[in-house]
């Protein structure tokens, strides 16, 4: 329930709930990434292992307190819908903006190149064999056709991939030789910093998805299609702040290891906490997986331009953008029922 009932249950109020949910997120999350990214100086991580578990954690929890609150509402399409859609913004539009900050020249590497953007081609495929698996062997009674349930031991699977990158990044932090901690982080601080940033994340996204279920209902937007959109841009603007940030500040192998890692984590994580709370959540495998091959696309897009003299050109940067506008008009086509290639809108 929107602000707990306190404010009437219209249009206008619900979308202000939205923008200002949305501005605690990015509030919670700045607090939430500047102490993941000062304990990861006073431990000693390497960059890409700093941008692709601590950071990219961090910027993550939105996504997964969404994920997590749907589940429990009974909305969980919403959910997924905005952890897809979050990782459509974060493959193409991230880098994008971190390419333009960094002068139209954003520098990667083999190691994310061929660890961190294969491996995130792999959690799709996982979880586009999980959700097949919950159509084939529990599907809803009496329900629409590709509509399965998932359950504990199906998300099981995405778990322990990710464990596999979890033991593949401890293993490259065994093998790095850290710096010595800089003496001016205050370690309690910052771990208490990082607990308030938690803290205004799950207030603001219970509030976040309230007010887009509301405008959901009121215009007769999918769950999963409002998921993609409203839920999916507000959760990413975290990520988006921190990369760009870091791209400015000539870091981009910190800002390309938190795009990844934090589309990781969302796919392999954030969907399996929701379902291991409620037992078991239904998903549309008709709405899900159509997405699923746009954020593949996506990623071989991005693949592409990664790999290309180890680099993302300013060309390539307005290229991403691009490709994120015709998604966005196609799902509003979709809304309007302009095209049809969704099953069920």
């Amino acid at each position: 329930m929107v602000s707990g009932g306190l404010l009437p249950n219209t249009p206008p109020v619900n979308v202000l709930v939205v923008i200002v949910a949305t501005g605690f997120i990015w509030l919670g999350s700045s607090w939430l990434e500047q102490a993941a990214e000062h304990l990861s100086a006073y431990y000693g991580l390497p960059a890409v292992v700093q941008g692709s578990i601590v950071v990219a954690v961090g910027s993550s929890f939105p996504e997964l307190a969404s994920a997590v609150f749907t589940a429990l509402d009974g909305t969980f399409d919403m959910g997924v819908g905005a952890i897809v859609g979050s990782a459509i913004f974060n493959i193409l539009v991230i880098p994008a903006f971190s390419g333009i900050a960094s002068d139209g020249h954003l520098e990667t590497n083999r190691t994310i190149v061929y660890k961190e953007a294969q491996f995130y081609m792999i959690a799709v495929s996982a979880m586009v064999v999980t959700f097949a698996l919950a159509v084939i062997y529990v599907p809803v009674p009496g329900g629409p056709d590709l509509v399965g349930r998932l359950t504990r031991p199906l998300v099981s699977i995405p778990l322990l991939l990710y464990g596999l990158y979890v033991f593949i990044q401890w293993q490259d932090v065994s093998d790095h030789d850290a710096p010595d901690a800089p003496d001016n982080i205050s370690v309690g601080r910052e771990w208490l910093r990082l607990a308030a940033g938690l803290a205004v994340i799950l207030i603001a996204v219970e509030q976040l998805v309230g007010g887009v279920e509301s405008i959901g209902h009121t215009f007769g937007i999918p769950e999963f299609l409002a998921g993609v959109t409203i839920v999916a841009a507000a959760t990413s603007l975290p990520d988006a702040l921190v990369s760009v940030r870091t791209a400015k500040a000539d870091k981009s192998i910190t800002s390309l290891g938190n795009v990844l890692g934090s589309n990781t984590f969302d796919l392999l994580v954030a969907i399996p906490v929701g379902v291991l709370i409620v037992g078991s959540a239904a998903v549309d495998f008709a709405m899900a997986v159509p997405m699923l091959g746009v954020l593949t696309l996506a990623t071989v897009l991005l693949f592409t331009f990664l790999r290309t003299d180890l680099s993302v050109t300013g060309v390539e940067a307005y290229t991403l953008l691009a490709a994120y506008a015709l998604f966005v008009a196609w799902v509003v086509a979709e809304t309007v029922g302009a095209t049809h290639l969704i099953k069920g809108v």
